[in-house]
């Protein structure tokens, strides 16, 4: 009777189905954005990072639609594709509060300037940014900039949806297959994984990216995004042994970057 009520009160803690599923979804929300979600509504417990992986694409999805709304307004309104760019990712900066572009100047700062791994990662926790990472965050974002505002109208959408959608599945591939580099922490706290995670998000981004993209043009872009995720991996593991948070919001930048460079050149082409 009492092993009963034990499994009746965890499933009205932990919801199960639909209702649980919201949850995940609430608590990526709460996450990766600022935009206010009342998960207190659906339980009574905090955002649950774990649980709630499978979802982070598509916080991406809807953080990159609004960029995409916001670049489509500017267009609407005359102003130069490049400077609505600009403002359209300005506008998903401002619903993530920087969250990707914090972790970027973090890593930028630690592994351009730190000498030996422990400083490194003291770096790393420093809330100041120095020379390095303010480079990296003006290096990306003009990078981003000029290759969507390089995009007539229809394409300049579809790379802001595509590549802020598969962009944050990078996170979840360095946490299932990176190890932390430090015992505490959020690339610690967020905990690997599961199969059925990287398959549902997977089989999102994929449904995605063939819906979006013209066929020539999938492949291309999500071979160089996992470059670019391989690339930042390599370099991570070469310098502080593993991945913090603040590798993981450096890697979906940089795979970000990476395929709307590579959206570009395709188009261009």
């Amino acid at each position: 009777m009492t092993r009963a009520l034990q499994s009746a009160e965890v499933k009205e803690i932990y919801p199960t189905g639909p209702k649980g599923w919201l949850c995940d979804l609430a608590s990526a929300f709460i996450l990766l954005t600022r935009i206010p979600v009342p998960l207190r509504f659906l339980t009574p417990l905090p955002p649950d990072m774990t649980r709630s992986l499978w979802a982070f694409p598509l916080v991406g999805f809807v953080v990159s639609f609004v960029g995409a709304g916001v670049f489509f307004l500017a267009i609407l309104a005359q102003l130069p594709s490049v400077i609505a760019a600009c403002l359209g990712f300005l506008a998903m900066i401002f619903l993530t509060g920087a969250f990707h572009e914090d972790g970027l100047a973090d890593v930028a700062d630690g592994f351009g300037g730190g000498f030996g791994r422990d400083r490194k990662l003291d770096i790393m926790r420093d809330s100041r940014v120095g020379t390095y990472g303010s480079l990296a965050v003006f290096s990306a974002l003009i990078l981003r900039v000029f290759a969507v505002g390089s995009l007539n109208l229809s394409f300049a959408i579809i790379a802001f949806l595509v590549t802020g959608t598969v962009s944050r599945y990078g996170i979840l591939c360095l946490l299932r297959f990176m190890k932390p580099a430090r015992e505490e922490g959020t690339g610690t706290a967020a905990g690997v994984p599961s199969r059925v995670q990287m398959v549902v998000a997977g089989l999102f981004c994929l449904a995605i990216s063939f819906l979006l993209l013209p066929l020539n043009y999938v492949f291309p872009v999500l071979l160089t995004g996992l470059g670019a995720l391989a690339v930042v991996s390599f370099i991570s593991h070469r310098q502080i042994g593993g991945h913090t948070g603040d590798v993981l919001g450096a890697a979906q930048q940089v795979s970000e970057i990476a395929m709307l460079i590579c959206i570009l050149s395709v188009w261009r082409s």
